[in-house]
């Protein structure tokens, strides 16, 4: 199953841009990340079947073995895309909202947009290493 992460901005050469990178590399599953302009435009090409997580301060706070748990059991289902979108500056809309198979939150804090992409990409790497029994994550 494709894990594809969709941003709005760009990331450039920064230290949150090092760590999306480092942790990028190091999932094994196939892997993408799409960045978008700020505003507007279409959020992907069309693919089925998919599913859509938004990374939003409304969502469920996921712990990484839910996560990795969720993520293995599409794959198992023949998902073969799991599309994880972080919004623009002002969020995602309510209809993409109603839209979404998951919303996805770190927690009740507010994170900057970089840093939400970092800890993106760093959840991914820990959850596709719980699914393969590798010990980076200790519960």
């Amino acid at each position: 199953m494709l894990l594809h992460v969709i941003a709005r901005g760009k990331i450039g050469r920064s230290p949150e841009g090092e760590l999306v990178k480092r942790y990028e590399q190091r999932v094994t599953w196939p892997i993408k990340v799409t960045e978008l302009p700020e505003q507007g435009g279409r959020t992907a090409d069309p693919v089925t079947p998919f599913r859509t997580i938004l990374l939003d301060e409304r969502g469920e706070d996921m712990g990484s073995e839910d996560l990795a748990a969720m993520l293995s059991r599409w794959r198992d289902d023949g998902v073969r895309e799991a599309r994880f979108v972080l919004g623009a500056t002002d969020g995602h809309s309510g209809e993409e909202r109603a839209a979404a198979d998951k919303l996805l939150a770190f927690g009740k804090a507010t994170w900057p947009h970089l840093m939400a992409r970092a800890m993106l990409l760093e959840q991914l790497y820990r959850a596709t290493t719980i699914v393969a029994g590798h010990p980076y994550h200790r519960a």
